[in-house]
């Protein structure tokens, strides 16, 4: 029995509120050995409250020693195994969008690029050029691409980002990334791994053969790559394991389509944290799980920024206050994944991890919230798709298990 099916039998309906705020690529390094991470650098008072008052710990995203993408660390964050539940990033763009993706489609993640004239990519995101660049050439592919025996969608999604749909009978998802992944190299071929695969890789070509051709004197977006092909998996809602009214506030689209993906409801977030707090208590007598998610941590993290990784984080500690008025039965505070400044990149280590119930917690003795206390904390290290039994339990919405 998995632990999702143990929920199902032991749910039951409740008024508590849960609130998960998930800071994206919370976690980090120090960036000198001995030193501190961002996370123990930032000055936190209302996170290291929190902290006091609750219990602390370490997520650990799919498995140790793993590094997870956005996907699956947020799955495993919203009970999820990533081991089991493999979603494909072309889905979830989509999904963020608001495309719908059907059993007969294969949804796909574009990136606009720049090639010199032998066709090498100089420039893998085309200068990051603006959104609304993007939906002028996005206007030009949709009217100009046709193929025979398929139904193209294309629509953009943020500077140089877009999302390809294709439908059509047969197709398969196991095709390769069109993306070198290096300047100075000539894109990929798609390729299949199976029979309703190379159809879908066939339909890619001739798709790229037309876009080339559309975009041919365009500067500095003149071609495009094609990412994570992927067809809708059939994964039960929040709604239907947990017994919850979930909502998303995430601005990000990515974020947006995971949480479309397992049956939230999506709201418009505004463009800050302190207009996604105002949304939550806008909404708070709708729904029973709120899902606020902050990008900033991650994005500091990826450019190598340390100061502006604490800058961020302490930004969202400014913020995170105005959750303590709404008074929610539950609120857990932690990441997807950690992303070190030191490494410019998503890492494997373990989550700073809290949970603040105010009639359930059982507080340990750590007063401030990091990697360091959290590695002494109550909570111990755990797998992230553990978390939501905990949540669910101290909210009161679980039964005995046995007699």
């Amino acid at each position: 029995m998995s632990t999702q099916d143990l929920i199902r039998q032991l749910r039951e309906p409740n008024k508590t509120k849960i609130v998960l705020l998930v800071a994206d690529g919370l976690g980090g390094l120090p960036i000198e050995p001995g030193g501190k991470t961002e996370l123990e650098t930032a000055v936190t008072p209302n996170l290291d409250a929190f902290a006091a008052e609750g219990t602390v710990g370490l997520s650990t995203p799919v498995a140790p020693g793993i590094t997870p993408g956005s996907g699956p660390g947020h799955l495993g964050l919203f009970g999820y195994d990533p081991l089991v539940h493999d979603i494909g990033r072309g889905v979830l763009e989509a999904l963020g969008i608001g495309v719908e993706v059907g059993p007969k489609d294969v949804a796909i993640r574009g990136n606009f690029c720049t090639i010199d004239a032998e066709g090498h990519v100089t420039d893998r995101r085309a200068g990051r050029i603006p959104t609304e660049t993007c939906e002028a050439l996005v206007a030009k592919l949709q009217a100009g691409i046709k193929i025979e025996g398929v139904e193209v969608l294309v629509e953009p999604v943020r500077e140089y980002r877009l999302v390809v749909r294709f439908r059509g009978e047969g197709l398969g998802d196991r095709v390769c990334d069109t993306d070198p992944l290096s300047t100075g190299l000539l894109t990929l071929e798609p390729k299949g791994e199976d029979a309703a695969s190379e159809k879908t890789a066939k339909i890619a070509a001739e798709f790229l053969r037309q876009a080339k051709a559309i975009l041919k004197e365009e500067k500095p977006a003149n071609f495009l790559m094609l990412r994570g092909f992927a067809k809708f998996p059939k994964i039960d809602t929040m709604e239907e394991v947990y017994g919850i009214k979930p909502v998303a506030i995430a601005v990000y689209p990515m974020y947006r389509g995971l949480a479309r993906l397992v049956g939230m409801t999506v709201v418009e977030p505004g463009k800050t944290l302190a207009d996604q707090i105002e949304v939550a208590k806008a909404n708070w007598d709708a729904y029973d799980f709120f899902f606020i998610h902050y990008k900033y941590t991650d994005s500091t993290g990826e450019d190598g920024d340390f100061p502006r990784k604490v800058a961020m984080i302490e930004a969202l500690d400014a913020e995170v206050r105005k959750l303590r008025a709404l008074a929610p039965d539950v609120l857990i505070v932690t990441g997807d994944h950690s992303t070190p400044s030191r490494m410019r990149a998503h890492s494997f280590h373990p989550v700073p991890t809290l949970i603040w119930a105010p009639a359930t917690s059982r507080p340990d003795l750590v007063t401030t919230f990091g990697e360091r206390p959290c590695l002494q904390g109550g909570l111990g290290q755990f797998l992230a798709k553990d978390l939501m039994p905990l949540a669910l339990a101290h909210a009161g919405r679980l039964q005995k298990f046995g007699a």
